[in-house]
């Protein structure tokens, strides 16, 4: 099954807690998956950013909505129990406790008014997320990075070959490669030899090389182009090599060169683009948003 919604976590994390005793958000967790049936796939399922699970950034998200209506209370660092108002909300047997329901409680709307400044939002669209906060944030950071790699490969395949020679060379020493970009440029600028672009270090102390071949392709790079790399290498003696393409890799070039015994990389347009922002390669950062949370440590009382 899919992973339930912060919205319809919330009537099973209040009726957890209807027992009246102090429950932790990590028990809780562990509970409602388990209650759910999620596999250990969908439990480790992870946000786009890494720094938690989906489904305890759900339960988080549905717990932290409860205590802002009042219908459960933080009684220590990540533990909680039920109110007296969240006693009689389950007096009420409702069929869903969600969004709509909490703006019953001042406290809910209050909460509501200063964390959604923007008159024009609605309850109904309120009601109908199903997205917790970071949730949202992380799909619409997702959304503009592929809209980024997308114009940057673009812009690459708009510019000449040469042009593409010395990306290459500014994204593997941005990466850790080729020693100097002196160093590498000589390395990489060079004629082809045999299906090899150029020769990189390993490493500053240069300790061992790896062999480049940089594509810019429209079409699919297919088996043939991977083996005559792979012989050029084998001609070389060379143990590493690091094919970059602007296109694509077909599967029977990707199965071939997984069965080698030399070890070739493969790095297609959009993963080129990836790594170009993740090194800041033709790219300049725009904006910055840290996101916080309230250190419960810090207010701990002796």
């Amino acid at each position: 099954m899919a992973i339930p919604d912060y919205q319809s976590l919330m009537l099973p994390l209040l009726r957890l807690a209807g027992d009246g005793q102090e429950h932790s958000l990590r028990e809780t967790i562990g509970s409602l998956a388990e209650s759910y049936g999620l596999t250990d796939e969908e439990r480790s399922q992870l946000l786009p950013s890494g720094g938690q699970t989906v489904f305890a950034n759900r339960v988080s998200w549905a717990c932290s909505y409860l205590k802002r209506a009042g219908l459960l209370m933080a009684t220590r660092r990540g533990y909680y129990r039920i109110t007296e108002r969240g006693r009689q909300v389950l007096h009420e047997n409702p069929s869903k406790v969600d969004v709509a329901f909490l703006l019953r409680f001042p406290e809910f709307v209050e909460f509501r008014s200063r964390s959604r400044p923007r008159p024009d939002e609605t309850r109904e669209a309120d009601n109908d997320a199903t997205q917790t906060p970071e949730e949202v944030i992380e799909a619409a950071y997702q959304a503009l990075r592929q809209d980024l790699a997308n114009e940057l490969l673009q812009t690459i395949k708009e510019r000449s070959p040469a042009f593409f020679e010395r990306l290459v060379v500014d994204l593997l020493v941005r990466m850790g490669y080729g020693g100097t970009r002196q160093d590498a440029g000589e390395a990489i600028g060079r004629s082809g030899d045999g299906g090899i672009d150029g020769i990189i270090k390993e490493d500053r102390l240069g300790l061992d090389v790896i062999y480049v071949q940089a594509k810019r392709w429209e079409n699919v790079v297919g088996r043939p182009e991977i083996q005559k790399f792979v012989g050029a290498l084998q001609g070389q003696r060379a143990r590493k090599g690091i094919f970059i393409t602007t296109s694509t890799f077909s599967q029977e070039a990707l199965d071939y060169a997984a069965r080698v015994e030399i070890k070739i990389v493969l790095v297609d347009g959009q993963t080129l683009a990836q790594l170009m922002i993740d090194h800041n390669v033709g790219v300049t950062p725009l904006a910055v948003y840290e996101l916080k949370r309230v250190d419960s440590d810090y207010f701990l009382e002796e």
